[in-house]
């Protein structure tokens, strides 16, 4: 009888200690504002890296102010775009259409004193030019602008059948934006028969870079999405703007052409970077690491970056994170998601999370 009372003693003592080393008190998930301490167990290159990844976050000036007007702005997919306009199916988007400060080289066949190798469009769309003067251009194909010089010297009978040949030698009067992650971001003139793929060569191509810290790895690398900002009716009344979703990724391995779209004046083509999560501290392959379409929680995002190592306090595991301009601290008892059966409050990683795991003090 003495045997068995000890053994249940024993049993009830075990029982005890493991218990109370797997249960965890209070909440779960608690949400403060960032204070003194709340890096405590840190190492100085783990707050180093922190530093680091709050600098490259917060360099994010243009990608913020186009993602305000991005988010008042309708969108379409290829699909959608060009069912809207049917239009824009149409060999390229059209002809070019020449504008001011374009330059021409015209050419009268047989009449070598007529021909101009560099005829400046003016301001408001007119060209000077022998015997007929004055001639609006603006907004023509140079197919077109043939026709009316032929026509006009024929009119005034300085020529029975005249064989004019217009071309394009300098586009200076439209322009398009590459913005994001592309090697040389800027304004480009928009010259004939420009396509998306022809907007990223000239940006220098994609930016791609490998996992890690900041803004020195895979916080500046391309995401797999792009989309360009058209302006439509521009100048008029009229004028607005629509975004057009274009599949990044599958246009650049050939999956998906159709996002190869043509490009018009004022267009804006936006890559954004990639969205990555940060972890840092105790865990096997600390750094950053893209978020696909899938969501991801802290338990997975934890996974993917090895796990804790040995020494790792998880229940003091932190998630840094700036909404609307503020940066707040989510503190998590891991232990109670995974130890405990609380998978249903394990907490949704968002874009620019930092993860922080730090060292336990025991």
């Amino acid at each position: 009888m003495k045997n068995s009372t000890s053994s249940h003693l024993i049993t009830l003592i075990v029982m005890t200690f493991f218990f109370g080393a797997c249960s965890v008190g209070g909440e779960v998930v608690k949400v403060t504002t960032v204070q003194e301490g709340s890096y405590a167990g840190l190492k100085k290159e783990d707050i180093a890296h922190l530093d680091e990844i709050k600098r490259a976050r917060g360099d994010k000036s243009i990608n913020d102010s186009l993602r305000s007007i991005i988010k008042e702005t309708k969108h379409f997919s290829v699909a959608q775009y060009l069912v809207e306009y049917p239009e824009s199916r149409g060999p390229v988007g059209g002809d070019y259409k020449v504008g001011g400060y374009d330059v021409l080289s015209i050419v009268v066949y047989e009449e070598k004193d007529l021909s101009r190798g560099a005829v400046r469009v003016s301001a408001d769309g007119f060209i000077s030019f022998p015997l007929i003067g004055r001639v609006k251009v603006n907004n023509r194909t140079t197919s077109e602008i043939e026709k009316l010089i032929s026509h006009k010297l024929a009119e005034e009978q300085y020529l029975l059948d005249p064989h004019v040949s217009v071309m394009v030698t300098g586009y200076n009067s439209k322009r398009f934006l590459v913005l994001g992650a592309v090697k040389s971001p800027g304004s480009y003139s928009l010259q004939a028969q420009e396509r998306v793929l022809d907007a990223i060569s000239r940006a220098g191509g994609i930016r791609r870079t490998q996992e890690g810290y900041g803004g020195r790895a895979g916080g500046e690398q391309a995401g797999k999405k792009g989309m360009i900002i058209r302006t439509e009716n521009p100048n008029t009344d009229h004028e607005r703007k629509i975004v057009i979703n274009l599949d990044l990724e599958g246009l650049l391995k050939g999956r998906d052409q159709i996002s190869n779209i043509s490009l018009e004046d004022k267009d804006v083509l936006f890559i954004p970077t990639a969205e990555h999560f940060y972890i840092i501290g105790q865990v096997i392959r600390p750094g950053s690491y893209s978020i696909t379409d899938k969501e991801i929680t802290l338990v997975e995002a934890i996974s993917i970056a090895g796990g804790f190592t040995r020494v790792a306090a998880r229940n003091r595991t932190r998630i840094i994170r700036v909404e609307d301009g503020a940066e707040k601290i989510i503190e998590i008892k891991v232990d109670a998601i995974t130890d405990a059966g609380k998978k249903i409050q394990d907490v949704p990683i968002k874009p620019g999370d930092v993860i922080v795991v730090p060292e336990s003090f025991f």
